[in-house]
């Protein structure tokens, strides 16, 4: 596994606040997702042409994740996995936190920040969601959203997939795989989990459990991204499939 990735050292005095991996079972849900973001590859050998989208970096992006985090995962509380398929630009590339842009990160997290306020279409999505499922404290408190591949991809400067180029699939998927496991080392149900995106996510992410048993169940809906580009005008019912599944996800656990 490691021929594929390698992890990259960086001096980052946020490192020091958290214990070492031996003392997790102490430590807070928040303390396990920072550990894990800051301890992310800064490398990883993809096709040529293709970029690392590695937003830890930065000190704001940084300090943004780590206030979200302590904000609503501060307990030890099991949660339902929620995947996406990797960090886009205007999201977790810039904010750290999964579909969450700065524009949400301020206005509906109450996190300032000085980003610039570009909106991510599947953050909308993800945000009405929440709020039909009892609002951010609710949601949080129950679920944890993550992607399968943590870190995200460009090309040409624009979003890439990890499933976009087979060449690029099969470079990260030991490191798909490893940030799944490294995971579940959180609270996190075995019994179920969610997959955004019904496609080649969806396929990818059911091959592999076949293959590293993650999860008994996995639910698949369709991606923000898709429900805001060609369902719009449907919003309302994709947001009401999204809830049902959620309180069905609960029902596993």
């Amino acid at each position: 596994m490691q021929d594929n990735f390698k992890f990259g050292s960086r001096n980052c005095e946020n490192l020091s606040d958290f214990p070492p991996p031996t003392s997790r079972f102490v430590m807070t849900f928040a303390q396990q997702v920072l550990q894990f973001n800051l301890n992310l590859p800064t490398y990883l050998n993809v096709p040529n042409g293709i970029e690392v989208l590695f937003p830890y970096g930065d000190s704001r992006t940084i300090q943004a994740m780590t206030t979200f985090y302590e904000k609503y995962y501060n307990d030890q509380e099991q949660r339902i996995f929620i995947f996406g398929i990797n960090p886009g630009r205007f999201g977790a590339g810039v904010t750290g936190v999964p579909f969450t842009d700065p524009i949400r990160l301020a206005e509906e997290c109450s996190i300032s920040n000085n980003f610039q306020k570009k909106p991510e279409l599947s953050s909308v999505f993800v945000y009405e969601f929440i709020h039909a499922f009892g609002g951010l404290e609710v949601f949080y408190k129950q679920f944890y959203i993550s992607s399968l591949s943590p870190l995200g991809f460009t090309k040409n400067s624009k979003n890439y997939n990890y499933y976009d180029d087979r060449e690029l699939q099969e470079a990260v998927t030991p490191f798909i795989v490893d940030s799944i496991q490294k995971q579940q080392e959180f609270p996190i149900s075995r019994k179920v989990a969610l997959c955004m995106g019904q496609g080649k996510n969806a396929a990818f992410f059911q091959k592999i459990n076949e293959q590293y048993h993650f999860f008994d169940e996995i639910l698949v809906l369709p991606h923000p991204r898709w429900v805001m580009q060609y369902r719009r005008k449907s919003i309302e019912e994709f947001v009401s499939l999204y809830v049902e599944h959620l309180i069905k996800a609960k029902t596993f656990t």
